[in-house]
C-alpha cells in the first residue's frame, strides 16, 4: 500500500497508513492520496489502472467504515465525513457533508457501471460498502427505525434511484457472474518492457483481493472460490434483502425499496402502470424464475423467493402459471428433506413457500399431473416413478415426523399440516407409499396420544398433570387436523385415491379408539362410513383375496359409493399471514445471513447485539 508495500504482512508498518491515521491533517490535493491508493511502484498510465485505483479506494473506505461503525455512533461517523474549508479572501467558512455523497456515489456506481471483467471488483466493493454502511443494525439489539444513513436512502438524493438499484441487484442475481481471476480482471497482459512492473502491481492487487474477498492473508483462495464462486451475485442478494426489510419511516412513510420489490412487472406485460405505484420497473420474469430455481440451496435464495411470492402479486401469478413448477418445488423439497442439515429459519421459510403455493387450487391440481422419475436423493425408499404431489406429501410428512422426535416446534407442525390441508381436496392418484405414510403418521400421533394420556393418568402431582393436559390438548388438535385431511380427500376425490382407501382399511383398527371421543365423533362418521362400505364389499368378494383383487374391489366400490352418504364439512383452506411486526423476525434473520454468508466481510462476533451467535 503506497510505494513501499508489496505484501499483506507489511501493512501494519506501512508509512502511508500511519500518515492516514495520524493527527496531521492532509489537504485534498496532496499527492499523498494518489500514493496511498496505488499499492505499487508506478503511477497510473492506463484506464485499467484507474479502475484498479478506484477499487483500492473503495476497499480502504470499506475497511475504515467497518471499524468506525463498530466504534462510533452515527453522529460521530457523520463528523468524520464532514469538513469545514475557509473560503479564499473571506473570514467565512464553507462546510460540506460527504457521508450522503458517499452513499449516493455508491448507488450511482452500482446502477451505472456495466458489469464487465474489469469492473467486477469495483461493483463488488460498491455493493459490499453499502452493506457495511447499513451494518449499524448489527450492533443494536433493538430494531433501528431511523438514522442518518436510513434517511439518506429513504428521503435523500438516493431515493430517485430506488427502482434502478433494485433492478440492478436483481439482474446481478440473475446473471450469476463468476468472479474473474484477480490477475486478469484488472490488468491486461503486457508484452512490452512495462511487463515486470505490471506483474508486480498485479501481484499486490492479488494479495489485497485475498484480504477483502477471501477473509485474510491466511485464507486459501481455492477453498473460498469454491465456497463463494458468485461473490457479486451473493452480495447483491444480501443487500437487496437488507433494503427490502428496512422498516417503514416515521409518519407511515413506506420503505421505497420494499415498494419496488413488491410492484415490479414482467417485461412482456404491456398493461398500463397504476399512477399510485411508485418505484415500478420491469424485468424479465423468465430469467428471474430460472435464477430462483437454480439458487435454492442457501437461506438467502429461499428468503428472496418467499419475499417475491408473498409480496409481489405479479411474480406470484407468473410462477403459478408455469408448466415447469417442478423446477421450483423440487429444490424446496430438498431443503426440507435434509432438515437435519438446515437451520430452523431456512426450514420455516421453505415451508411457508409451500403453504403460499398450496393456497392456489391450480397448483394443487397441477402437481399431481407432473410425473417424476428416479428420485435419487430420497433415500428411505426407491422412487422410480412418482407424481410431484405425492413426493411433496412424503417430504412434508417426513418433516412432521422429524419435528415430533427432535425440535417439537408447534409452528412447524401447524404449517406442515396447513399445506397438506390445502392440498387434500385435490389429492389425485396418491402413490402407494404416500398413502401409507399418511396413515403411518396418524399411527404415530395415536401412539403419542396414548402415551401422554397414560402419563397424565399416572401423575399424582397437580402441576405435572396440568402440563400433561396441555400436551394432550396439542396432540389432539394435530390428530383432529389429520382426520380432517383424510376426510377431505375421501369426500372430494375418493375415486382418485384407491391407495389411500387400501391403507385406511389395512390399518382400520387405529381409528377405533377415536370413534367415541367427543373431539372426533363428527369427523369419524365419514371415516366409519367409508371403512364400513368397503369392508362389506371385500367380505362379499370372498376370502384370501390377492392385493390386485382387493384393489379392483376398491376401485369399483369408489365409483359405487353415493356421495350423499358422506357428511359435508367446510372446505379446508389456510392462508399465510405475516405477524403484526414481521421486522422483529426478518431483520435479525437477514443480518444473520449477511454476517454468516457475506463474502469478505468477516465481522468479529464481539459486539454483535442483534442476534446470538448460535441463532445466526
Amino acid at each position: 500500500m503506497g510505494a513501499n508495500t508489496s505484501q499483506v504482512s507489511d501493512l501494519s508498518e506501512n508509512q502511508s497508513l500511519r500518515t492516514l491515521i495520524g493527527t496531521v491533517s492532509i489537504s485534498d490535493n496532496d499527492p499523498f492520496w494518489n500514493q496511498l491508493i496505488s499499492f505499487t511502484f508506478i503511477s497510473p498510465t492506463s484506464s485499467q489502472l484507474f479502475i484498479w485505483q478506484a477499487h483500492n479506494t473503495l476497499f480502504m473506505i470499506r475497511c475504515l467504515l467497518k471499524v468506525f461503525i463498530r466504534e462510533m455512533t452515527e453522529e460521530e461517523l457523520h463528523l468524520q465525513f464532514s469538513y469545514r474549508e475557509r473560503v479564499l479572501g473571506s473570514c467565512d467558512t464553507g462546510s460540506e457533508v460527504l457521508l450522503e455523497e458517499l452513499m449516493c456515489n455508491l448507488v450511482h456506481l452500482v446502477v451505472e457501471v456495466p458489469l464487465l471483467d474489469i469492473t467486477y471488483s469495483i461493483l463488488f466493493e460498491a455493493v459490499t460498502t453499502m452493506l457495511v454502511l447499513l451494518s449499524y443494525q448489527l450492533f443494536h439489539k433493538e430494531i433501528l427505525r431511523d438514522g442518518l444513513i436510513y434517511q439518506y436512502l429513504m428521503k435523500g438524493r438516493c431515493l430517485s434511484l430506488t427502482s434502478q438499484l433494485v433492478k440492478t441487484l436483481l439482474y446481478n442475481i440473475i446473471r450469476q457472474e463468476k468472479c474473474p481471476p484477480p490477475a486478469t480482471h484488472i490488468f491486461e497482459q503486457q508484452s512490452d518492457r512495462r511487463g515486470l512492473l505490471y506483474g508486480l502491481a498485479s501481484g499486490v492487487a492479488s494479495g489485497l483481493w485475498s484480504v477483502f474477498a477471501l477473509g485474510g492473508a491466511g485464507s486459501k483462495p481455492g477453498l473460498e472460490q469454491e465456497q463463494n464462486p458468485l461473490p457479486l451475485s451473493n452480495q447483491s442478494l444480501l443487500l437487496l434483502l437488507v433494503l427490502a426489510n428496512l422498516t417503514d419511516g416515521p409518519n407511515n412513510c413506506p420503505n421505497p425499496y420494499r415498494q419496488a420489490v413488491t410492484c415490479f412487472k414482467n417485461t412482456q406485460d404491456m398493461s398500463s402502470v397504476p399512477t399510485e405505484q411508485h418505484h415500478m420497473f420491469q424485468i424479465n420474469f423468465n430469467s428471474l424464475y430460472t435464477a430462483l430455481c437454480e439458487q435454492q440451496r442457501s437461506d438467502q435464495a429461499t428468503l428472496i423467493l418467499y419475499t417475491l411470492l408473498h409480496q409481489n402479486t405479479n411474480m406470484r401469478t407468473y410462477m403459478l402459471s408455469r408448466t415447469d413448477m417442478e423446477n421450483l418445488v423440487m429444490p424446496i423439497l430438498k431443503v426440507l428433506y435434509h432438515v437435519e442439515d438446515r437451520n430452523s429459519h431456512h426450514v420455516y421459510m421453505a415451508l411457508i413457500i409451500l403453504l403460499i403455493l398450496t393456497e392456489e387450487d391450480t397448483f394443487n391440481r397441477s402437481i399431481h399431473e407432473v410425473v417424476l422419475k428416479n428420485i435419487t436423493w430420497y433415500s428411505e425408499r426407491s422412487l422410480t416413478e412418482i407424481s410431484l404431489g405425492s413426493l411433496l406429501i412424503l417430504v412434508v410428512i417426513r418433516t412432521i415426523q422429524f419435528n415430533m422426535t427432535r425440535t417439537r416446534d408447534k409452528y412447524l407442525h401447524t404449517n406442515c399440516l396447513a399445506a397438506l390441508a390445502n392440498m387434500s381436496a385435490q389429492f389425485r392418484c396418491l402413490h402407494q407409499y404416500a398413502a401409507q405414510r399418511i396413515i403411518s403418521l396418524f399411527a404415530l400421533l395415536s401412539k403419542k396420544h396414548n402415551k401422554i394420556l397414560e402419563q397424565a393418568t399416572q401423575s399424582l402431582r397437580g402441576l405435572r398433570r396440568a402440563d400433561y393436559a396441555q400436551d394432550l390438548n396439542v396432540i389432539e388438535e394435530v390428530i383432529r387436523m389429520m382426520l380432517e385431511i383424510i376426510n377431505s380427500c375421501l369426500s372430494n376425490s375418493l375415486h382418485h385415491n384407491p391407495n389411500l382407501v387400501y391403507a385406511l382399511l389395512y390399518k382400520r383398527e387405529l381409528f377405533e379408539q377415536f370413534r367415541t371421543h367427543p373431539s372426533f365423533q363428527d369427523i369419524m362418521q365419514n371415516l366409519d362410513t367409508v371403512i364400513g362400505f368397503f369392508s362389506q364389499r371385500l367380505e362379499a368378494a370372498g376370502t384370501d383375496l390377492s392385493v390386485e383383487r382387493v384393489q379392483e374391489v376398491i376401485m369399483k366400490g369408489a365409483q359405487a359409493l353415493p356421495k350423499d352418504r358422506l357428511k359435508k364439512f367446510p372446505e379446508l383452506k389456510f392462508r399465510y399471514v405475516e405477524e403484526d411486526q414481521p421486522e422483529d423476525f426478518f431483520i435479525p434473520y437477514v443480518w444473520s445471513l449477511v454476517f454468516n454468508s457475506g463474502v469478505g466481510l468477516n465481522w468479529s462476533p464481539t459486539g454483535i447485539e442483534l442476534f446470538s451467535m448460535d441463532s445466526g
